[in-house]
């Protein structure tokens, strides 16, 4: 395909564009053709603007405090003029309690001030480009790991005081560390134990004593799933995929990436619900 063509714009009385100016030099950085309508756009000149440009995606951005009422009222005006398929984003000063309200409206996403040029650049760049490379949810929670010093020591809180069953225990040697896995609902929870002192489980209970370690989120290809946050500029704690419990695929995010969480992601082997 060509360049993708964008339609940046700030709706309703907003007088300041800094920002948007800002985006909009970093979208054309990223190869992209930005046009930018200027301030105090009604959502009509908007919706208008964008059909005569023949634009992939809008851009929405407002500081104003209106875009509850002003964003709809932008896909409404595309709706009307048989438009609806123009994929619209938006960002600005927007409460995060007000985000569920505008992805209903028919927003595609929202930007919140922690998000960066780069962020909006690759999400534009999956959204309009070919389908099979978008970014999808991952399919549910695997499991949740737990660091302990002793599995033996902690199981009954879990099988007698939580009622939960014991479905398997083994060892990964590659990570040094004893595993038991607890079924919950779809999900599971991961006791982890190390098996000598080199263990990184080992290392976090030295420092952090018994808790929660990690996340793992179950995706169904492992290796897209890295490129693809590679793109994002999301750092990996491994270049590869490597092998976890029950010939699973995994790998772990950096957890600066996620404010302190250490996320796994995990390809359950082929005919495995775990």
């Amino acid at each position: 395909m060509g360049k993708i063509r964008v339609l940046i714009a700030k709706p309703g009385l907003d007088g300041h564009d800094r920002g948007a100016l800002v985006i909009a030099q970093a979208l054309r950085d990223h190869g992209m053709e930005v046009i930018y309508t200027g301030l105090r756009q009604s959502p009509v000149q908007i919706a208008q603007a964008a059909i005569q440009e023949d634009v992939d995606v809008i851009g929405l951005s407002s500081l104003s405090g209106a875009h509850n009422t002003l964003f709809p009222k932008v896909i409404e005006a595309l709706e009307k003029r048989n438009a609806g398929d123009i994929p619209v984003v938006a960002g600005g000063v927007i409460p995060s309690e007000d985000i569920p309200f505008l992805l209903e409206k028919g927003i595609k996403k929202i930007f919140t001030s922690g998000s960066s040029t780069e962020d909006l650049a690759v999400y534009i760049k999956q959204l309009v480009g070919p389908k099979d490379v978008e970014l999808s949810p991952p399919n549910k929670i695997a499991h949740i790991g737990i660091a302990v010093h002793s599995i033996d020591n902690v199981l009954s809180f879990y099988t007698d005081s939580l009622g939960l069953t014991l479905e398997t225990i083994a060892e990964v040697k590659a990570e040094r560390v004893k595993i038991a896995f607890l079924k919950i609902g779809e999900s599971r929870l991961e006791l982890l134990e190390p098996t000598d002192e080199s263990s990184p489980i080992q290392k976090f209970l030295s420092t952090k004593g018994e808790g929660v370690h990690h996340i793992a989120l179950e995706v169904e290809d492992i290796q897209l799933r890295m490129e693809q946050l590679k793109e994002f500029g999301i750092p990996l704690l491994n270049d590869e995929p490597k092998q976890g419990a029950h010939n699973s695929q995994i790998a772990f995010l950096h957890p600066k990436a996620a404010h302190g969480v250490l996320f796994e992601l995990c390809q359950p082997r082929k005919g495995s619900d775990s």
